[in-house]
């Protein structure tokens, strides 16, 4: 009994953040906000990233004695496929990423001068007064971060509107964390498909806030690279519920074309890979709430799919729109686009699956 109350707690948790979700993503609704902030700088709405923080979205994952929610994967998931669905501009996922790196600097200051700066910087960004991105990836599609003393730190999303940055650096055996404040940093900026931008920065120096961050690093970056998955699933999901409602009501030769025996199973092909990559993500979700030893595993495994199969889903969803779907006045062209900047964040499909078969092979070996 304690266990299914236990389920029910948490089944009405993740229900709450989804309703939650609707105040900045409303299930359904119209895209004028997205398309407001296209090509804008910094490409999202400072009023809307202080709601997320009023929300206490952006720390999520962090523990209530620091300020956050303390909410698990499954809760996290399904907030990110909600902001995914209604293609939400503000960074989360990767600030959720700093938020746990600087929780953990503060947890364990380690009598670093830089202890109090990183304790506002997450005080601030929690509140939704700041923006800290982690500049760890050097390279595309890796979920490494080598920490070379010096290199560009590329793929920053929203990097324009930052406010500090969290640049890891190899010293020796250990992966220093460093907080370096945006003003005056050596900043470029690059338009992404749908309409953000991703920044390469120049790291000049900051303050050390922790002597190591290498664990805490590779869990958040795999946290994040699940949180993905999810913003994924949302846009396939969204965009194949678009396609549903434009083949019921589009009619061609006198006829709806859903009615269009080749069309229909097409869009089954479509549901099923929706509906898989929904089963991946919640599965590895709840595995990492249960603390199972898989959690590599499953985090590639969903990641992958999700990457791969959110490209087939829009690109699959323009197609059966017609010539219509190739506009850009049309919204279905937005999902391919987001789907097209998200796929590779966090390690793209071909990563996940080589880095799933690395571990399915060790399992087996053992």
């Amino acid at each position: 009994m304690s266990q299914q109350l236990a389920e029910d707690d948490r089944a009405e948790s993740i229900r709450m953040i989804r309703d939650s979700a609707a105040a900045v993503a409303p299930p359904g609704g119209d895209l004028k906000r997205i398309r407001a902030l296209r090509f804008q700088a910094p490409g999202y709405d400072p009023k809307v990233w202080a709601e997320m923080g009023a929300l206490g979205w952006i720390g999520l994952r962090v523990s209530e004695d620091l300020g956050g929610s303390a909410l698990g994967m499954g809760e996290f998931c399904a907030l990110a496929e909600a902001l995914g669905a209604g293609l939400a501009p503000e960074p989360l996922v990767p600030c959720t990423l700093s938020a746990m790196l600087l929780a953990a600097a503060v947890s364990h200051p380690e009598s670093l001068r830089g202890s109090g700066e990183a304790g506002e910087a997450l005080t601030a960004m929690l509140a939704g007064e700041a923006m800290v991105l982690t500049a760890w990836q050097e390279r595309a599609n890796t979920l490494a971060a080598p920490g070379t003393h010096g290199a560009p730190r590329l793929f920053l999303p929203m990097a324009g509107g930052a406010t500090h940055f969290l640049v890891p650096v190899r010293e020796g055996a250990a992966l220093a964390l460093h907080l370096q404040p945006a003003l005056g940093a050596d900043l470029t900026l690059e338009p992404t498909q749908d309409g953000g931008s991703f920044g390469t920065l120049r790291p000049e120096g900051g303050v050390k806030i922790m002597e190591d961050c290498e664990a805490v690093l590779n869990r958040a970056l795999g946290e994040a690279a699940l949180g993905t998955a999810a913003s994924l699933l949302g846009v396939m999901d969204r965009a194949f519920a678009i396609t549903l409602d434009y083949l019921k009501t589009r009619s061609q030769f006198g006829r709806v074309i859903g009615t269009f025996q080749s069309l229909q199973h097409r869009a089954a092909d479509l549901a099923m890979q929706v509906a898989l990559t929904r089963a991946s993500v919640e599965a590895a979700a709840a595995s990492l709430d249960a603390g199972a030893p898989n959690r590599a595993a499953v985090i590639s495994r969903a990641k992958a799919r999700a990457s791969e199969a959110a490209l087939l889903v829009t690109r699959q969803s323009i197609q059966l729109h017609g010539g219509v779907g190739y506009t850009d006045e049309h919204d279905i062209g937005l999902y391919l686009r987001k789907a097209m900047v998200l796929a590779n964040q966090f390690g793209g499909a071909s990563l996940h699956r080589h880095a799933f078969m690395a571990v399915a092979t060790e399992s087996s070996d053992e």
